[in-house]
């Protein structure tokens, strides 16, 4: 009896991910098949998609955008990383902190920034050489800063990870430092190198705000789907577009969980920190770069401020606050930034308990079994969703006419459930991991006592796992109030978020007013996270002492 509670989370967990994932993909797997009058029209969309040379184009761009935006991403985040943790830099959390910058911004800020650089009336526009940073061009760049600390992140921990004994080993040899770069080094990073590469990659290919405010009439995936369902009302070929910006999403995931499969550990129980020793020949390239990308990230973020000051662009260029008084620009004013925080509170306050308590659950609580293996797949399926598709998905599911929670629609509820849904993944691998690294001895010891699950869970799993979990909301919140693809499609006149807010003003000629949104929604996730590190201490304290030696 005491199982049936345990399962009937599991129960719940799938039934939620089913009803914001797993049913909207199904509608657009469905659409893509349907004519206009709803009758099974077999291939006929897919192949008007391919004779279309438009479609196809958009197709082709993305493909080569990513892939370039991976070749310049990848090196440089590597060479920021192999900094940060194998060369004696100083103020290494202040290049931490700076690297995190991007992530705490939505995707459009830097295309604001780099059109007031380099656009048409940009101050450094004679740089370009006659060329337009509208297109290929701004799309490449700000994709830079966009992707940059994700791989940046990945390949810090990919690097972290060194087992100094291989070092000494490969010195006690005499083996030459690019010996040993080349086979010591790369490979232990080899598997975060396909992580990064294959997350960057996804990630340009699937994001919709840059394209939409910096790519002028050239054509990506992403702004095709929108284009079809927003502009076309053509909600089956914006299906067949949205199926095929799946693929490259899809692509990747699988890579990338083969790479895992492939992974072996690099870690033993016997495996000693590497603590790199300073050597200026190593120390002050690596300094110097670190220096230029963190001042690279800075600038973007300080011309984006800037911007958001200016009177009017360019004749005027006093600065006012006159662009933060949003209702001259949006009837809602500050409404949006309001509706942006309760969504991104909402998602927080749900979807922590939600993937931590679903986590544990398949890992210390309910049996295994069929139902554990299907929401496993199921929790690791949105990472290999993109958020137009999701947004397109559930737009077209909610809003039938046969569904009894069409009510739901334009609602903030559907926004909540739309942004947990899709950045459900990774708090839960988190979870996963933070839950792994506990003994299993603690819910033995509980059930020899005879105290039920749930109570050891809550007196000691949670308290040990507080910082993973504080972890956790705070990445749910900030993806919320960042996101623009995955709720392009979903809000309602009394439910705008800031992030369409800033593509409403920039399509309104109003650059200034959508870089001074984009400033206030980053103003949000950073007093979000200065807030998670105060707390991170006492955190520390009053549930790890017992850690300490």
């Amino acid at each position: 009896m005491r199982e049936a509670p345990l399962r009937a989370g599991l129960w719940l967990a799938l039934a939620l991910l089913g009803i914001g994932l797993v049913l909207p993909l199904g509608t657009v797997l469905l659409r893509a098949f349907e004519d206009a009058e709803g009758g099974f029209a077999g291939l006929a969309n897919i192949l008007a998609y391919a004779r279309t040379p438009a479609l196809r184009l958009a197709a082709w761009n993305s493909l080569w955008t990513a892939a370039l935006t991976t070749l310049l991403t990848v090196p440089l985040a590597f060479l920021y990383a192999y900094g940060l943790t194998r060369a004696c830099l100083p103020a290494r959390p202040a290049f931490r902190a700076v690297m995190l910058l991007p992530v705490l911004a939505p995707s459009l800020l830097p295309a604001l920034a780099l059109i007031t650089l380099f656009g048409n009336q940009g101050l450094l526009r004679g740089m370009l050489g006659g060329g337009s940073l509208y297109g290929p061009v701004g799309i490449v760049a700000a994709q830079v800063f966009y992707c940059f600390p994700h791989a940046a992140i990945i390949l810090s921990v990919a690097l972290g990870m060194a087992d100094a004994r291989l070092y000494e080993a490969a010195a006690a040899l005499r083996a030459g430092r690019w010996r040993v770069f080349w086979t010591v080094t790369l490979p232990g990073a080899r598997y975060g190198l396909v992580s990064a590469t294959t997350v960057v990659f996804t990630l340009v290919v699937t994001d919709f705000g840059i394209p939409k405010v910096i790519g002028g009439q050239f054509p990506v995936l992403a702004t095709d789907v929108y284009k079809q369902v927003v502009g076309l009302q053509n909600f089956n070929m914006g299906a067949v577009v949205g199926l095929v910006l799946l693929l490259p999403a899809v692509g990747g995931f699988l890579l990338d969980r083969w790479a895992e499969g492939q992974r072996s550990a690099t870690l033993s129980g016997r495996a000693v920190a590497y603590q790199p020793r300073p050597r200026p020949a190593r120390d002050v390239p690596l300094l110097l770069l670190c220096l230029l990308v963190a001042g690279f990230l800075l600038g973007i973020v300080g011309v984006a401020c800037w911007s958001s000051l200016i009177r009017f662009w360019p004749w005027n260029l006093s600065l006012t606050l006159d662009n933060y008084d949003f209702a001259r620009f949006d009837a809602a004013g500050w409404g949006t930034v309001w509706t942006s925080v309760r969504m991104a509170a909402w998602v927080a306050l749900i979807g922590t308990p939600l993937a931590f308590g679903t986590a544990w659950l398949l890992e210390r609580g309910a049996p295994g079994g069929l139902l554990s293996s299907v929401l496993r797949f199921v929790a690791g399926l949105p990472l290999a969703v993109p958020g137009l598709v999701l947004g397109l998905g559930t737009i077209l599911f909610f809003n039938h006419p046969a569904n009894p929670l069409g009510f739901l629609y334009g609602t903030l509820g559907l926004l909540v459930l739309n942004s947990l849904v899709h950045f459900y993944t990774v708090p839960h691998l988190a979870a996963v991991t933070a839950i792994r690294q506990l003994d299993p001895e603690f819910e033995a010891v509980g059930a020899s006592l005879r105290v039920p699950a749930l109570l050891t869970f809550a007196r000691v799993t949670v308290p040990i796992c507080l910082p993973a979990i504080l972890d956790i909301a705070v990445y749910f919140f900030v993806n919320a109030m960042t996101t623009v693809s995955a709720v392009i499609f979903l809000y309602g006149p009394e439910t705008k978020p800031a992030s369409i807010a800033v593509v409403h003003m920039d399509e309104a000629g109003q650059a200034s007013a959508a870089a001074a949104m984009a400033c206030a929604i980053l103003g949000v996730t950073v007093a979000v996270k200065l807030a998670q590190l105060a707390m991170a201490g006492v955190v520390e304290r009053a549930t790890q002492g017992w850690r300490a030696r």
